[in-house]
């Protein structure tokens, strides 16, 4: 299976399971008087749309190199990655604005059975954020990972809800508000775990130097490659699932140009057949002795 095979797989898994979370939680929290479940659906609801663009961005970004786009369309995935953290804020707006009318406004305590309904769903979704985040590190997909972590959020607002409604249950009248509280937890929640989706994705668009260990790995391979002596600069930068790579490897200075570009060409492919995650890779040859 291809890396974007591996990633549309996961995404469809999330658009099916944000369906079906928002459907329950909409349904529990109407019925079970339990403003943090709405609050939650409100969020799985956003998940649904977020969903929606990362499945977009992956198959646009898979899109073959073509002659406006020598490099391909990678970039295309950490600018989905914003819009989603886009749509994290937006709910978390929308949840914080809501938890403070609540709080404000006299209302029943929630139902009981609602924490059953809870503790299935932070089942469910930490299997969710576990899932798409192994997904997302077999494929390199920085937007799958955003989509992972909105699971993990998703789980945390859940967990917050649950305490909000026992400690209202347990505490009884004069508590029906902290089912509220919970709520805006969780909206804080959000807007503190977006940064860390964002974060990423802004160094992916802005070539920042984050991956020794490819590094590492490259050199490797270069090294067993016969006629190549060492290797030097190593630049990575990443667009979508690939690594584009350039490598200065360091060659006899005594063999011919021709000798010299055939090496090269050599190092590509090896580079290109060991790692599967390369995409474009530049060799430049430089001389033992200058």
């Amino acid at each position: 299976m291809t890396n974007e095979q591996t990633a549309v797989k996961a995404t469809y898994f999330s658009i099916v399971g944000n369906v079906c979370m928002a459907l329950i939680k909409g349904f529990a929290g109407f019925f079970g008087n339990s403003y943090a479940l709405i609050a939650d659906a409100i969020e799985s609801t956003t998940d649904i749309f977020a969903s929606f663009l990362v499945l977009f961005g992956i198959k646009y970004s898979n899109r073959p190199a073509d002659e406006n786009h020598p490099y391909g369309h990678g970039r295309a995935e950490p600018l989905i990655t914003f819009l989603v953290v886009g749509f994290l804020i937006t709910s978390a707006t929308i949840i914080a604005y809501e938890s403070f009318n609540n709080i404000a406004t006299p209302h029943d305590l929630p139902k009981p059975w609602t924490l059953v309904v809870l503790g299935a769903i932070i089942i469910w979704k930490e299997y969710s954020f576990r899932l798409v985040m192994k997904r997302s590190v077999e494929s390199n997909s920085s937007s799958l990972k955003a989509d992972a972590w909105h699971h993990r959020s998703d789980a945390i607002t859940s967990v917050a809800a649950f305490t909000g409604i026992s400690i209202a249950l347990v505490l009884g009248k004069g508590y029906e508000s902290a089912d509220d509280w919970a709520a805006l937890f969780a909206a804080g929640f959000i807007f503190y775990n977006s940064y860390f989706i964002f974060r990423p994705a802004l160094g992916e668009i802005m070539d920042e130097h984050l991956y020794d260990d490819l590094i590492t790995a490259i050199r490797k391979v270069a090294h067993q490659v016969d006629g190549i002596v060492n290797t030097e600069k190593c630049f990575i930068r990443k667009a979508g699932m690939k690594y584009h790579v350039e490598l200065h490897a360091i060659v006899n200075s005594e063999i011919s140009v021709k000798e010299g570009h055939a090496l090269a060409h050599i190092l590509k492919d090896t580079l290109r057949e060991e790692i599967q995650e390369l995409g474009h890779v530049l060799i430049h040859i430089e001389p033992t002795e200058y």
